[in-house]
C-alpha cells in the first residue's frame, strides 16, 4: 500500500464499461453519431486564437483572416454538406456571433440545428476568469444572449478551448444547463456531480477533432478522414455490445476549405453506406441528453448516493421541456 495520495476530483467515479447496464438509443439504435461544428468569433490582433502556420504565434491579420474564412465561407459549405447527407448538426457557438455574423445564426435556426453554449468569444476562455462570481456573470451573459435571440437558452455547454475552473460544472448546473461536453473521459453519457445535483456529461472528442489533429499534430485532411472512418467502423461494430456515442468535432476554418471538404464528404458517404447503418442514430448531443433524462435512474452511470430518490433528475428534466415538447428530432 503506497502512501502517495494523488490529487483527485469528486465529479464522477470509476466505472468500467463492462460493468454497466445495457440500453439502446431510440428505435433500438446502438451508435449515436453527431457532428458538432465550432463557430467562433475572434478579436482582431488581441486575445487568444490558433495560428495556421506556427504554434505560439501572436495575433496578426493573417491568423485573424484565416479564422474569419470559416465564418465567411467554411460554415456555409458545411451547411450544404449536412443537407447533402441529411445530417443534423450541433454548433458550439460563441454568443457574439449575433453581432458579428448574424446570418450564421439565422441559418442554424432555419435548419433546426442545436446551439451549444460556447462562451462569448474564443479570444477568451474560462481560465481568464479567476473569480467564481466573474465566471458566473459571463455564463449568465452568454445564456441570456442565446435565450433572447432563440426564445430559449441552450441545453448544453462546451467551453472555449474546453477549459473549466474547479467550480464550472456547478455554475453550469445552476444556470440551467442539462449537459456539458468539457470532459472527454468516456464513450457513453455519464452523470457528474455538482453541488446542486447531477449534470450529464455527453461524450465530446479530444481525438476525433480537427483542432488537435490538424492544427496541433499537423495531420492532413485525408489522414483525419481515415481516422473518422476507422473510428466509425470500429464503434458501429462494438455498439452491438454497448450503446456508444461517436461525436465528430470540426471547425469551419479547417474543414471549410475545399481540399479538406472533399475527403470529408467521401469519408462520411463511406460511413453512411456501412452494412451496420441500421444501428446508427443521426442526432445531436442535445438529443442524446434529452433521451438520457427519460431513462430510469441507475441506467446511466451515477454514484449510489445520487440514485436513491431520482428527484434531482426529474427537476432537471422539467427544465428542458419547451412548449410541451420534451425531445426534439428524436426520430433521426
Amino acid at each position: 500500500m503506497t502512501d502517495l495520495q494523488l490529487p483527485r476530483h469528486a465529479r464522477y467515479d470509476y466505472s468500467p464499461i463492462t460493468e454497466r447496464k445495457d440500453y439502446s438509443w431510440p428505435g433500438g439504435k446502438r451508435l449515436a453519431f453527431c457532428i458538432t461544428t465550432n463557430v467562433e468569433v475572434y478579436a482582431y490582433g488581441k486575445g487568444r486564437g490558433h495560428d495556421n502556420a506556427k504554434h505560439g504565434e501572436p495575433q496578426t491579420q493573417r491568423n485573424y483572416s484565416w479564422r474569419d474564412y470559416g465564418n465567411r465561407i467554411g460554415i456555409w459549405r458545411l451547411f450544404d454538406l449536412a443537407e447533402e447527407l441529411q445530417m443534423p448538426l450541433a454548433h458550439n457557438a460563441n454568443s457574439l456571433l449575433y453581432e458579428h455574423a448574424p446570418q450564421i445564426m439565422h441559418r442554424i435556426r432555419a435548419r433546426g440545428d442545436e446551439i451549444v453554449g460556447h462562451g462569448r468569444t474564443n479570444s477568451e476562455n474560462l481560465h481568464d476568469f479567476r473569480w467564481e462570481a466573474d465566471e458566473a456573470r459571463v455564463i449568465r451573459e452568454v445564456t441570456d444572449t442565446f435565450a433572447r435571440h432563440e426564445g430559449r437558452p441552450p441545453r448544453g455547454w462546451m467551453g472555449a478551448g474546453t477549459y473549466e475552473n474547479a467550480w464550472t460544472p456547478d455554475l453550469l448546473k445552476e444556470a440551467g444547463y442539462t449537459y456539458l461536453m468539457d470532459w472527454p473521459f468516456d464513450d457513453q453519457p455519464v452523470w457528474m456531480r455538482t453541488r446542486s445535483g447531477p449534470i450529464l456529461s455527453v461524450p465530446y472528442p479530444a481525438e476525433l477533432n480537427d483542432s488537435p489533429q490538424i492544427i496541433h499534430r499537423q495531420h492532413t485532411g485525408r489522414e483525419f478522414c481515415e481516422m473518422l472512418v476507422d473510428e466509425f467502423e470500429e464503434m458501429v461494430e462494438q455498439s452491438a455490445k454497448y450503446p456508444l456515442v461517436c461525436n465528430l468535432s470540426i471547425h469551419p476554418f479547417v474543414f471549410g476549405y475545399p481540399f479538406r471538404l472533399r475527403p470529408l464528404r467521401k469519408a462520411l458517404q463511406h460511413c453512411f453506406a456501412n452494412r451496420f447503418m441500421d444501428r446508427v442514430w443521426k442526432c445531436t448531443p442535445g438529443d442524446i441528453a434529452d433521451y438520457c433524462y427519460t431513462l430510469k435512474a441507475g441506467i446511466i452511470p451515477i454514484h449510489v448516493r445520487e440514485v436513491n430518490s431520482g428527484m434531482r433528475l426529474k427537476t432537471s428534466l422539467s427544465r428542458i421541456r419547451t412548449k410541451g415538447v420534451m425531445m426534439t428530432n428524436i426520430a433521426r
